[in-house]
This record gives C-alpha cells, structure tokens and sequence, in this order.
C-alpha cells in the first residue's frame, strides 16, 4: 500500500510574479481555497497517511500556514465564528499529517525528491506536483489502485499539443494495458518538436520505488542546469523498472502560470 506522499513546494513560483515576491504561489486561493489544500485533500482521499513537503528557507510562511496555532486561538476566543472554527480545525487535521524537509539550492525536482530519502519508508511513494491540479476525478487513487495491481511505479499521463512538447516529458510506449494504461518504453525530458517520441505527456503525479534514491545520489544535471526526476526514471526504465503510464479521467489545471492559475479558480468554481 502506498502510504506516503511527497510534494516538492521550494520553487520560487516566478512565472506567477508579482504575486509570489511576498506570498509562496502555493498558499494563493483558488476558488477561495490555498491551492496546496486541494492537493491534501486528493492525498487523503487516496488513503495516504502522511506528507512530505519539500521547503526552501525563503518558503517558511507555508509551514507558519500549518503551525499559526496561537493566531487562530485569539480569533476564535474573540469572536467564536463557526467558519473559522471549522477552518482551525481542517489545518490542524492537515498539521498532524504534514512533516517538512528542506531544499535551498533550485536544483531541480531529482534533488528535491532526494532530500527525502530518509524519511521514506515502503518500496514505494506518491510525489505530487502542486501547479498541477487535477479535479473532478482523484487521479492519485486511481493509480494506486493499478500500483495495487501490477506491483509497479505509476505515472500520469496526457496528450499535449505536439508544438508544446518541448514543455513536458514525453513517453513512448512499450505495450497498452487497456484503453487508460500503457508499459512505457522510454521517457525524454522537453524534447525538440522532431526528436519528441509522441504527444503523451507526463503530468504531475508520479508513484515511485525507493531504488530511484540509488539513481538520483550520482544524478547529473540535465536541461537547465538541473536534476530531472525524468533522468532518474529513465535510467530505472533501462534497468528493466516496470512503469506505467496512466491516462487518467479528471481534468487538468495548470496553476503555475498567471493565465493557468485564473482559470483555474474559474473552473474549479464550476464544480
């Protein structure tokens, strides 16, 4: 059973300035709700126990978030307001889930995932990239369910516009499973349009074994001078990892741009 999650929050957010030069992108409402609340919720929903958050020290306001007990203790003794009550008490259900590691060099999401290897204790975890909302469905429970049957790691999957592959990492395939789930060949980290294997696109919602700790201690520097988690997974690939490619039912939404994160707020009012 997967049990564990980790959610890498320590990147400066800077495709969502001004915004994220006083306030950590992840805290920003979304329909009234910080945007990591929504990621809580999918983890616990999809049974997990307890979440790693991957911090920078220029992102503590998202721990003072969780751990501001003596503001909402005057609030409320003050005015005691049901809405902030029942507020209190989500965070603090939250909180006790909730365990922090630090990541103060932008080194990318290999070295971020690697920070937690001490604390990650099955064959296998959850990792959630928070600009990547997915609603309507719980596509973490899904893949553990297939993880629960097949024994092996899981990856989310999209089409994506071919003009837009050299935003994402990029599948081929090995075999299809049915009609949502394939073996993956091969994975490539942004892509040129022309060497892009196809337009399945990874998306962020990763189940992964602990042996990718193995890989990313000698990991080298990929594009933009940082450590890829895609490299690692590739590596594990060739090693003969089985992973699977999932193609889940929800709805995306890119909350990591300006343009992403209206909508979003938008869409997810709709539901």
């Amino acid at each position: 059973m997967i049990k564990q999650a980790i959610i890498p929050l320590a990147g400066l957010g800077t495709r969502l300035l001004p915004l994220t030069s006083v306030f950590a992108k992840e805290l920003l409402p979304i329909n009234g709700k910080a945007g990591v609340e929504y990621i809580l919720d999918e983890c616990i929903d999809a049974g997990i126990k307890e979440v790693i958050f991957i911090i920078s020290s220029k992102k503590k306001i998202i721990k003072k978030y969780f751990y501001n007990d003596l503001f909402f203790k005057k609030i409320i003794k003050k005015k005691k307001d049901k809405r902030i009550i029942g507020e209190y008490k989500k965070i603090l259900k939250y909180k006790k889930m909730i365990k922090f590691v630090y990541q103060n060099k932008p080194l990318g999401t290999g070295d971020a995932v690697y920070k937690t290897k001490n604390m990650i204790k099955d064959n296998f975890f959850l990792m959630l990239l928070p600009d990547d909302l997915i609603i309507k469905k719980n596509c973490s429970k899904s893949m553990i369910s297939i993880h629960n049957k097949r024994k092996c790691s899981v990856m989310a999957s999209m089409k994506v516009d071919k003009k837009t592959v050299k935003r994402w990492g990029i599948y081929s395939k090995e075999t299809n499973l049915d009609k949502k789930n394939f073996y993956i060949k091969d994975v490539v980290e942004k892509p040129s349009i022309k060497s892009a294997p196809s337009n399945n696109a990874v998306i962020g919602r990763y189940i992964l074994p602990r042996k990718i700790f193995d890989i990313l201690k000698y990991q080298k520097k990929g594009k933009g001078g940082e450590i890829h988690i895609t490299d690692a997974i590739r590596k594990l690939i060739n090693l003969n990892y089985k992973f699977i490619g999932h193609s889940f039912d929800g709805k995306y939404l890119d909350c990591g741009t300006m343009h992403g994160y209206i909508k979003s707020s938008l869409e997810i009012s709709k539901v």
